[in-house]
C-alpha cells in the first residue's frame, strides 16, 4: 500500500524552562539552566538535593478544582500541554475534523509515582486498616493521561500509552506516525508527561547511582560530554505534538511545522541500566530511523542526542554517531538540551523532539551548556555545539532517546 505522509501541525510544552512552547524555545536559545534546589519536598537528607522542577504551574488554570484531586500531576501536565497543542493546531470546534479519526498515543515511563508513594506510605504508617483512596489506581496507572485527554476533547481514535522508560514518548511519536501513515487515523495527539520529582523518584535514582550529586552548583550539574559529568539531573513536565496526515492538513489549511521522516527502534540486549559500551543499540536505532525514512545519512544536519550527562551513556552515544555517519559526523551539529532541562524520563523524547522540530523550522540549533573541561575520550572533531546556538540550514534533525532496560528510539523530522 502507499503510505501516507505525516506532518506536524501543533505543539505544546510544559518544562523546567517555561510553561509553553515559546518560553521553552526562547530559554533553550539563551542557554538557561532550569535546575535549582528541590522545593517539592524536604530533600535535606537525600544525596541529591536539586532537580529541574516545573515552576509557577497551577493545574486549576486547566482543570476544574473538583477534578484535580482525581489525577496525579503527570496527568495535569498532559492536559496542559495537549490544550496548548490542540489550540496551536486549530483543532477546536473544527468541523473538518472527525473525532472518530483522532487518537491519543502518550508516553510515560513511570506514571503516577507521587500517588503510589503517598497511598502506600499512608497505609504503612497506619494501623493496618486498608483505607485507600478510591482514585488511587485511576490516578496512578500510566495509561490514564491519554484517557483524560481523549475524554476532554471527545476524540475516539486509537488511544494508549507506550512505556519504555526514557524512550517512552519517542516510542509514542513513532507509533502515532505509523498509525497515520497506515491510514488508521487522520490526526494523533502524541507526546508524554512525567512527574517524578518526589521522594521515591529522587531516592530511587540515587540508590542506583544515576543522579548527579553536585549539590554545591545545581545549575551546572547537568554537563553532557564534560570530563567531570557525574550523572543526570531529574526533571519533570511534558510535551505534546500534533501529527497529521498531509492531505488532511492541507485540506483544512493547517499550519505545518515540518514533516516526520521516519522512526527507528532497537534494544541494547546488554544491561538493565548501563548502555552497550560501544553504543551498539544506539548505532542500530539511528540506522533503523534512516532506513525507515529512506534518507541518506548526509541529509541529517542536527542530532538532539540523548546526552544525559552520565559517564557511560554520553561516550557510547558519541561512538555510535561516528560509526553511523562516518566523516559526515563532523559536519553535524550535535547538542544535548538536557544540559538545560534536566532529564524528563518518559517525557524527555517529546520535549527534545520539539527542540528538533523548531530547529528544522527556524534553522537554528540550540546549544549544550555547562561545558567546562574537555574529555579526551570523545572524538575532538565532533561539533557538540557548546555554549551558544548555531544558525545554519537544518534540512533534517534526528532525536535520540534511550531508556533503562536497553530501549532505544530515534525519530527524524525534516523540512516540508
Amino acid at each position: 500500500m502507499q503510505l501516507k505522509r505525516v506532518v506536524v501541525t501543533g505543539l505544546g510544552a510544559l518544562t523546567p524552562l517555561g510553561n509553553n512552547v515559546t518560553n521553552y524555545w526562547d530559554a533553550l536559545l539563551k542557554g538557561v539552566s532550569g535546575c535549582g534546589p528541590i522545593t517539592k519536598f524536604d530533600a535535606t537528607k537525600f544525596k541529591t538535593r536539586f532537580a529541574c522542577e516545573v515552576r509557577n504551574f497551577d493545574a486549576g488554570d486547566y482543570i476544574e478544582r473538583k477534578e484535580i484531586r482525581k489525577m496525579d500531576a503527570f496527568s495535569h501536565y498532559a492536559i496542559a500541554v495537549c490544550d496548548e497543542a490542540v489550540k496551536d493546531a486549530g483543532m477546536l470546534n473544527n468541523a473538518a475534523i472527525d473525532p472518530d479519526r483522532v487518537g491519543v498515543v502518550w508516553g510515560s515511563g513511570i506514571g503516577g509515582l507521587r500517588t503510589f508513594q503517598d497511598e502506600v506510605s499512608a497505609f504503612a504508617t497506619g494501623d493496618g486498616t486498608p483505607r485507600f483512596n478510591p482514585f488511587f489506581i485511576p490516578r496512578m496507572i500510566a495509561d490514564i493521561a491519554c484517557g483524560h485527554v481523549s475524554m476532554r476533547f471527545g476524540y475516539r481514535g486509537p488511544n494508549y500509552t507506550t512505556v519504555s522508560a526514557c524512550a517512552s514518548s519517542t516510542n509514542a511519536i513513532i507509533d502515532a506516525f505509523n498509525l497515520i501513515r497506515l491510514n488508521k487515523a487522520d490526526i494523533i495527539i502524541t507526546g508524554g508527561s512525567e512527574a517524578a520529582v518526589n521522594e521515591a523518584g529522587v531516592g530511587g535514582f540515587n540508590a542506583c547511582m544515576a543522579l548527579s550529586m553536585r549539590n554545591d552548583s545545581p545549575e551546572t550539574a547537568s554537563r553532557p560530554f564534560d570530563k567531570d559529568r557525574d550523572g543526570f539531573v531529574l526533571g519533570e513536565g511534558g510535551g505534546a505534538v500534533i501529527l497529521e496526515e498531509l492531505e488532511h492538513a492541507l485540506a483544512r489549511g493547517a499550519k505545518i511545522y515540518c514533516e516526520v521522516g521516519g522512526g527507528g527502534m532497537s534494544a541494547d540486549a546488554h544491561h538493565i541500566t548501563a548502555p552497550h559500551p560501544e553504543g551498539l543499540g544506539a548505532m542500530n536505532v539511528m540506522k533503523n530511523a534512516l532506513s525507515d525514512a529512506e534518507m541518506p545519512y548526509d541529509q541529517i544536519d542536527y542530532i538532539n542526542v540523548h546526552g544525559t550527562s552520565t559517564p557511560l551513556g554520553d561516550l557510547a552515544e558519541s561512538k555510535a554517531i561516528v560509526r553511523v555517519f562516518g566523516d559526515h559526523a563532523y559536519n553535524l551539529n550535535i547538542s544535548s538540551t538536557k544540559s538545560m532541562t534536566g532529564h524528563l524520563l518518559g517525557a524527555a523524547g517529546v520535549i527534545e523532539g520539539i527542540a528538533a522540530i523548531l530547529a528544522v523550522k527556524n534553522d537554528i540549533v540550540p546549544p549544550t551548556i555547562n561545558h567546562f573541561t574537555d574529555d579526551p575520550e570523545f572524538d575532538p572533531k565532533l561539533n557538540l555545539t557548546f555554549h551558544t546556538p548555531v544558525k545554519r540550514i537544518v534540512r533534517a534533525a534526528l532525536s535520540n532517546t534511550f531508556g533503562f532496560g536497553g530501549h532505544n528510539a530515534s525519530v527524524i523530522f525534516k523540512k516540508y
